[in-house]
C-alpha cells in the first residue's frame, strides 16, 4: 500500500474552546470572514467543513487535526509499520468498521486523528 493509495488529505482543524459560547464565537468569526456556514452540533460547532470549534477542550493542547483516508484500517496498519503509534482507546466504530482514531501524542500542540472518507 502506498501513500497515494491511502489518499491522505486534511479534513478539518479542531480548535479547543472552553464552552459553547466561545465555540459559537469562533465558528461565527470564520462564517463572517470567509462565509464558512456555522452549524451547531452536540459537542462542537463547525464552520463549513474546515473548522471545528469544540464546546469543551478535548485532545491536544490547542485542538486537533483530522486527516482523511480512503481506507482507515489499511492506513493504521501502514502507519504502524512506519513506527506511528495509535491510541486505540479513542477509536470510533460504525457497523463494526473503524471510522476514526487518534495518533498517540501531539504535533505542534495538536492531536491528530485519522477519519474514514
Amino acid at each position: 500500500m502506498s501513500l497515494e493509495e491511502l489518499g491522505f488529505e486534511l479534513k478539518h482543524v479542531g480548535i479547543n474552546c472552553q464552552n459553547e459560547e466561545e465555540a459559537c464565537d469562533v465558528a461565527g468569526a470564520f462564517d463572517k470572514i470567509f462565509g464558512f456556514t456555522k452549524k451547531v452540533g452536540n459537542s462542537s460547532v463547525f464552520a463549513g467543513t474546515a473548522v471545528e470549534a469544540m464546546k469543551t477542550p478535548y485532545l491536544g493542547k490547542n485542538g486537533h487535526i483530522a486527516i482523511g483516508t480512503s481506507d482507515i484500517e489499511k492506513a493504521v496498519a501502514y502507519l504502524q509499520e512506519q513506527g506511528v503509534e495509535f491510541d486505540m482507546d479513542t477509536a470510533k466504530y460504525k457497523n463494526d468498521k473503524m471510522t476514526a482514531v487518534y495518533l498517540k501524542g501531539e504535533i505542534g500542540g495538536f492531536a491528530v486523528h485519522l477519519v474514514q472518507k
